[in-house]
């Protein structure tokens, strides 16, 4: 059996969108918003708090993570709804609250629980 050129699963693209199809390959290597810039500074520093989480001071590195994240919150309070990029997952006021409140839920436990013995 011997395929015709119209069975041929990659001739579905159209030949007039060339230029399309070569930016869509090459992809795009950064952030197409100033929230999505903001986005990876809020992941850089939460990857530094988990690595200060596992060098064993895990009260420094939570009040890091909460502190990206209350970043985060003011970031997304701020940045209009079309720049806010991979912050804006739900509305503005929600997005704020989740994330102001789990960072201060946060601060506030690795201040507040006691030293316990090994």
């Amino acid at each position: 059996m011997t395929e015709s050129a119209g069975d041929d699963p990659s001739n579905d693209l159209d030949p007039a969108e060339p230029e399309q199809e070569s930016a869509e390959l090459d992809g795009r290597r950064y952030p197409s918003t100033i929230g999505g810039a903001f986005y990876l500074v809020v992941l850089a520093v939460v990857a530094i708090a988990i690595g200060i989480v596992a060098s064993g001071s895990w009260r420094t590195g939570v009040r890091w993570f909460g502190a990206a994240l209350v970043f985060a919150a003011v970031v997304r309070a701020v940045l209009p709804a079309k720049d806010a990029g991979m912050l804006a997952v739900r509305r503005r006021w929600w997005d704020c609250v989740l994330l102001a409140g789990t960072g201060a839920a946060l601060i506030f436990l690795a201040g507040s629980i006691p030293d316990q013995p090994l």
